[in-house]
């Protein structure tokens, strides 16, 4: 019989021990039992599978913990406790710092402006804003779309374009 790598192996009835395989040449001819092949196999075969439970990839994991479902409060979201919840936290903090920081420098550059009988706003086009906030940050689009999912501030159309939407006004809701 042909082993793995090319040399010869023979097979020894099994309880039979075998002296250490010695090296001839490149086609090297090994004595191995029928047990330790079975229990070299059954040893990777385990190690494997406990491989596998823990592989978030494998069809065979395991779930470490409770398994949240639709529909629960904790669905889509991190641990308590776990470095991923706190990465969250601060990602949060930092948006709304960023948040905050839009609408302060849209209130220093911005023109009060009376409103259909709602009091006064506050409203710059979206050119001058780019113009401006670009030595800020470079994610001002982004953090537009957030203030007006906060309804903070509020413009028309779903994106703005640097150029296309240069006169789109942007108004500070409070």
């Amino acid at each position: 019989m042909t082993g793995l790598f090319g040399g010869n192996i023979t097979m020894e009835p099994e309880g039979e021990v075998c002296a250490p395989a010695q090296s001839r040449d490149s086609a090297a001819h090994h004595n191995v039992s029928v047990k330790g092949l079975k229990d070299n196999w059954q040893k990777w075969s385990s190690e494997r599978q406990e491989y596998q439970k823990n592989n978030p990839f494998s069809h065979h994991t395991r779930p470490s913990g409770t398994v949240h479902q639709r529909g629960q409060d904790d669905y889509g979201r991190p641990l308590q406790g776990s470095l991923t919840e706190q990465r969250g936290k601060d990602a949060q903090t930092l948006i709304s710092r960023e948040v905050q920081e839009l609408c302060d420098v849209i209130r220093s550059i911005g023109e009060l402006k009376e409103r259909d009988g709602a009091g006064k706003v506050v409203t710059v086009e979206f050119g001058k804003l780019f113009e401006h906030y670009v030595t800020i940050s470079n994610k001002l689009v982004g953090i537009l779309l957030r203030a007006r999912k906060q309804r903070l501030v509020d413009f028309e159309g779903e994106m703005l374009w640097q150029g296309k939407d240069d006169h789109v006004v942007i108004t500070l809701e409070q």
